[in-house]
Protein backbone atom coordinates (compact mmCIF):
# COMPACT_ATOMS: atom_id res chain seq x y z
CA UNK A 1 0.00 0.00 0.00
CA UNK A 2 1.54 3.06 -1.11
CA UNK A 3 0.73 5.69 2.06
CA UNK A 4 2.29 8.94 3.60
CA UNK A 5 2.42 10.97 6.50
CA UNK A 6 1.03 14.39 5.47
CA UNK A 7 3.51 16.98 6.44
CA UNK A 8 1.18 20.20 6.32
CA UNK A 9 -0.38 22.31 9.65
CA UNK A 10 -3.12 24.11 8.04
CA UNK A 11 -6.22 21.60 7.49
CA UNK A 12 -7.44 22.42 10.54
CA UNK A 13 -6.71 26.27 10.64
CA UNK A 14 -9.16 26.24 6.85
CA UNK A 15 -11.54 23.69 8.04
CA UNK A 16 -13.98 25.89 9.38
CA UNK A 17 -13.51 28.16 6.08
CA UNK A 18 -17.48 27.97 5.27
CA UNK A 19 -18.00 30.96 3.13
CA UNK A 20 -14.88 30.03 0.98
CA UNK A 21 -15.92 26.48 0.40
CA UNK A 22 -19.44 27.29 -0.43
CA UNK A 23 -17.66 29.92 -3.15
CA UNK A 24 -15.65 27.46 -4.72
CA UNK A 25 -18.36 24.34 -4.56
CA UNK A 26 -20.86 26.69 -6.00
CA UNK A 27 -18.51 26.63 -9.06
CA UNK A 28 -17.83 22.87 -9.11
CA UNK A 29 -20.75 21.21 -8.24
CA UNK A 30 -23.20 20.93 -11.49
CA UNK A 31 -19.78 19.43 -12.89
CA UNK A 32 -19.95 16.74 -10.29
CA UNK A 33 -22.13 13.54 -10.83
CA UNK A 34 -22.25 10.50 -10.75
CA UNK A 35 -20.05 8.10 -8.83
CA UNK A 36 -16.94 10.44 -7.62
CA UNK A 37 -13.68 10.08 -6.55
CA UNK A 38 -12.11 12.78 -4.25
CA UNK A 39 -8.28 12.27 -4.23
CA UNK A 40 -6.08 13.79 -1.39
CA UNK A 41 -9.57 14.36 0.64
CA UNK A 42 -7.58 15.41 3.87
CA UNK A 43 -10.03 15.71 6.90
CA UNK A 44 -13.51 14.97 4.51
CA UNK A 45 -14.37 18.31 5.28
CA UNK A 46 -15.15 19.74 1.61
CA UNK A 47 -17.38 16.17 0.85
CA UNK A 48 -20.18 17.60 2.49
CA UNK A 49 -19.93 20.64 0.15
CA UNK A 50 -20.09 19.01 -2.85
CA UNK A 51 -22.09 15.35 -2.23
CA UNK A 52 -25.68 15.99 -3.92
CA UNK A 53 -28.25 13.45 -4.97
CA UNK A 54 -26.53 13.76 -8.23
CA UNK A 55 -23.64 11.72 -6.98
CA UNK A 56 -24.23 8.18 -7.08
CA UNK A 57 -21.38 6.84 -4.59
CA UNK A 58 -18.63 8.63 -2.89
CA UNK A 59 -15.15 7.57 -2.23
CA UNK A 60 -12.41 9.63 -0.33
CA UNK A 61 -9.09 8.70 -1.29
CA UNK A 62 -6.01 9.53 1.57
CA UNK A 63 -2.65 8.47 1.50
CA UNK A 64 -2.23 9.46 4.99
CA UNK A 65 -3.70 6.47 7.20
CA UNK A 66 -3.93 8.88 10.86
CA UNK A 67 -6.01 11.65 8.20
CA UNK A 68 -7.87 8.29 6.47
CA UNK A 69 -8.82 6.54 9.94
CA UNK A 70 -10.03 10.52 11.22
CA UNK A 71 -12.25 10.81 8.26
CA UNK A 72 -14.05 7.43 8.93
CA UNK A 73 -15.16 8.46 11.93
CA UNK A 74 -16.12 11.69 10.89
CA UNK A 75 -18.53 10.35 8.61
CA UNK A 76 -19.22 7.69 10.58
CA UNK A 77 -21.01 10.32 12.88
CA UNK A 78 -22.54 12.27 9.79
CA UNK A 79 -25.59 10.74 8.25
CA UNK A 80 -25.19 12.68 5.06
CA UNK A 81 -22.21 11.21 4.88
CA UNK A 82 -22.06 7.80 6.10
CA UNK A 83 -22.35 6.64 2.62
CA UNK A 84 -18.57 7.76 1.83
CA UNK A 85 -16.05 5.44 1.48
CA UNK A 86 -12.80 6.40 2.56
CA UNK A 87 -9.37 4.05 0.95
CA UNK A 88 -5.91 4.74 2.69
CA UNK A 89 -3.87 5.04 -1.25
CA UNK A 90 -3.08 7.28 -4.29
CA UNK A 91 -4.70 6.70 -7.62
CA UNK A 92 -1.38 4.29 -8.05
CA UNK A 93 -2.57 1.99 -5.30
CA UNK A 94 -6.43 2.28 -6.45
CA UNK A 95 -7.91 -0.67 -8.13
CA UNK A 96 -7.05 -0.16 -11.93
CA UNK A 97 -10.50 -1.21 -12.68
CA UNK A 98 -12.46 1.12 -10.66
CA UNK A 99 -14.17 4.04 -13.20
CA UNK A 100 -15.60 7.16 -12.63
CA UNK A 101 -17.83 9.99 -13.39
CA UNK A 102 -16.48 12.64 -11.48
CA UNK A 103 -12.29 13.43 -10.31
CA UNK A 104 -11.86 15.76 -7.99
CA UNK A 105 -8.36 17.10 -6.79
CA UNK A 106 -9.20 19.68 -4.06
CA UNK A 107 -5.93 21.99 -3.26
CA UNK A 108 -4.17 18.65 -4.03
CA UNK A 109 -2.36 18.93 -7.11
CA UNK A 110 0.14 21.25 -6.05
CA UNK A 111 1.75 18.96 -3.68
CA UNK A 112 2.69 16.30 -6.34
CA UNK A 113 5.81 16.25 -7.79
CA UNK A 114 5.10 14.95 -11.49
CA UNK A 115 1.12 16.51 -11.89
CA UNK A 116 1.41 15.46 -15.50
CA UNK A 117 1.56 12.01 -14.08
CA UNK A 118 -1.14 12.28 -11.57
CA UNK A 119 -3.93 13.82 -13.77
CA UNK A 120 -3.35 11.49 -16.87
CA UNK A 121 -3.54 8.94 -14.17
CA UNK A 122 -6.95 10.39 -13.11
CA UNK A 123 -8.06 10.81 -17.02
CA UNK A 124 -7.71 6.98 -17.21
CA UNK A 125 -9.99 5.94 -13.99
CA UNK A 126 -12.51 8.59 -15.43
CA UNK A 127 -15.78 7.16 -17.84
CA UNK A 128 -16.21 8.40 -21.16
CA UNK A 129 -18.02 12.64 -20.91
CA UNK A 130 -17.02 12.80 -17.19
CA UNK A 131 -15.30 15.67 -15.42
CA UNK A 132 -11.46 15.70 -14.20
CA UNK A 133 -12.13 19.03 -11.85
CA UNK A 134 -8.79 21.07 -10.19
CA UNK A 135 -9.01 23.39 -7.29
CA UNK A 136 -4.67 24.48 -6.53
CA UNK A 137 -3.25 28.07 -5.36
CA UNK A 138 -2.31 30.27 -7.97
CA UNK A 139 0.57 32.35 -8.88
CA UNK A 140 4.28 30.93 -8.72
CA UNK A 141 5.29 34.77 -7.48
CA UNK A 142 3.24 34.11 -4.56
CA UNK A 143 4.95 31.27 -3.32
CA UNK A 144 5.46 31.74 0.52
CA UNK A 145 6.81 30.46 3.99
CA UNK A 146 3.47 28.97 4.00
CA UNK A 147 3.41 27.12 0.80
CA UNK A 148 6.99 25.10 1.57
CA UNK A 149 5.51 24.48 5.17
CA UNK A 150 2.31 22.85 3.86
CA UNK A 151 4.51 21.14 1.40
CA UNK A 152 3.71 22.74 -1.60
CA UNK A 153 5.50 21.95 -4.98
CA UNK A 154 4.15 25.02 -6.69
CA UNK A 155 1.42 27.37 -7.39
CA UNK A 156 -0.22 27.44 -10.93
CA UNK A 157 -0.81 29.90 -14.17
CA UNK A 158 -3.57 29.40 -16.48
CA UNK A 159 -0.79 28.41 -18.92
CA UNK A 160 1.18 25.65 -16.49
CA UNK A 161 -2.35 24.07 -15.27
CA UNK A 162 -3.14 23.90 -18.90
CA UNK A 163 0.07 22.38 -19.86
CA UNK A 164 -1.17 19.45 -17.69
CA UNK A 165 -4.37 18.29 -19.97
CA UNK A 166 -4.48 14.95 -19.76
CA UNK A 167 -4.63 12.91 -22.90
CA UNK A 168 -8.11 12.26 -24.37
CA UNK A 169 -9.48 15.15 -22.07
CA UNK A 170 -10.57 18.60 -23.40
CA UNK A 171 -10.48 21.75 -20.97
CA UNK A 172 -13.75 22.70 -20.34
CA UNK A 173 -13.40 25.91 -18.03
CA UNK A 174 -10.38 27.99 -16.25
CA UNK A 175 -11.32 30.93 -13.75
CA UNK A 176 -9.36 32.65 -11.34
CA UNK A 177 -11.02 33.02 -7.81
CA UNK A 178 -10.90 35.43 -4.94
CA UNK A 179 -9.39 38.25 -6.12
CA UNK A 180 -9.76 39.94 -2.62
CA UNK A 181 -7.66 37.66 -1.09
CA UNK A 182 -5.33 37.84 -3.60
CA UNK A 183 -4.61 41.35 -2.54
CA UNK A 184 -4.41 40.16 0.97
CA UNK A 185 -1.97 36.96 0.01
CA UNK A 186 0.19 39.88 -1.62
CA UNK A 187 0.10 41.58 1.51
CA UNK A 188 1.15 38.93 3.66
CA UNK A 189 3.94 38.42 1.32
CA UNK A 190 5.52 41.35 1.44
CA UNK A 191 5.16 42.38 4.82
CA UNK A 192 4.01 39.62 7.13
CA UNK A 193 6.43 36.65 6.02
CA UNK A 194 4.62 34.19 8.49
CA UNK A 195 4.97 30.71 8.43
CA UNK A 196 1.08 30.13 9.02
CA UNK A 197 -1.72 32.04 9.21
CA UNK A 198 -3.66 33.25 12.30
CA UNK A 199 -7.38 31.84 13.38
CA UNK A 200 -7.95 35.50 13.54
CA UNK A 201 -6.66 36.06 9.76
CA UNK A 202 -8.38 33.06 8.25
CA UNK A 203 -11.85 34.58 10.00
CA UNK A 204 -11.16 37.36 8.60
CA UNK A 205 -10.37 36.23 5.28
CA UNK A 206 -13.25 34.00 5.08
CA UNK A 207 -15.63 36.38 6.36
CA UNK A 208 -14.92 39.39 4.71
CA UNK A 209 -12.61 39.03 1.81
CA UNK A 210 -14.85 35.91 0.22
CA UNK A 211 -18.09 37.87 0.31
CA UNK A 212 -16.33 40.11 -1.78
CA UNK A 213 -14.60 38.47 -4.04
CA UNK A 214 -18.14 36.69 -5.24
CA UNK A 215 -18.87 39.84 -6.31
CA UNK A 216 -15.52 41.52 -7.60
CA UNK A 217 -14.79 37.82 -9.16
CA UNK A 218 -17.65 38.91 -11.36
CA UNK A 219 -16.49 42.12 -12.28
CA UNK A 220 -12.82 41.34 -13.12
CA UNK A 221 -14.57 38.43 -15.42
CA UNK A 222 -12.04 35.92 -13.41
CA UNK A 223 -9.19 37.04 -14.60
CA UNK A 224 -7.36 36.96 -11.31
CA UNK A 225 -7.27 35.21 -7.94
CA UNK A 226 -5.83 33.44 -5.11
CA UNK A 227 -6.55 30.55 -7.02
CA UNK A 228 -7.25 28.57 -9.91
CA UNK A 229 -9.55 26.45 -11.04
CA UNK A 230 -9.76 23.72 -13.68
CA UNK A 231 -12.52 21.24 -15.27
CA UNK A 232 -11.89 19.05 -18.33
CA UNK A 233 -14.17 16.47 -20.00
CA UNK A 234 -13.15 13.53 -20.90
CA UNK A 235 -14.06 13.35 -24.83
CA UNK A 236 -13.65 9.89 -25.18
CA UNK A 237 -13.15 6.24 -22.91
CA UNK A 238 -10.13 4.54 -25.10
CA UNK A 239 -7.40 6.45 -22.81
CA UNK A 240 -7.47 3.19 -20.49
CA UNK A 241 -5.18 1.65 -22.36
CA UNK A 242 -2.80 4.90 -22.17
CA UNK A 243 1.01 3.78 -20.82
CA UNK A 244 1.21 5.61 -17.45
CA UNK A 245 4.14 3.69 -16.16
CA UNK A 246 6.33 5.31 -14.08
CA UNK A 247 8.16 4.66 -10.78
CA UNK A 248 5.55 3.76 -8.15
CA UNK A 249 7.17 6.50 -5.81
CA UNK A 250 6.50 9.40 -8.10
CA UNK A 251 2.99 10.28 -6.26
Amino acid sequence: MNVSRYVGEELELFSHANHWKRYWSSQIRPYVRGEVLEVGAGLGVNTIFLSSSRCSSWTCLEPDPDLALRMRDKFAAQPALAHCRVETGTTLTLDQQSLFDTVIYIDVLEHIENDRLELLRAAVLLRGRGHLIVLAPAYPWLYTHFDGAIGHVRRYTRSTLSACTPAGCDLERMLYLDSAGLLASIGSKLFLQQRLPTPKQILLWDGILVPISRVSDRFTFHQFGRSILAIWKKSQDSSRSIDCGAPRSET
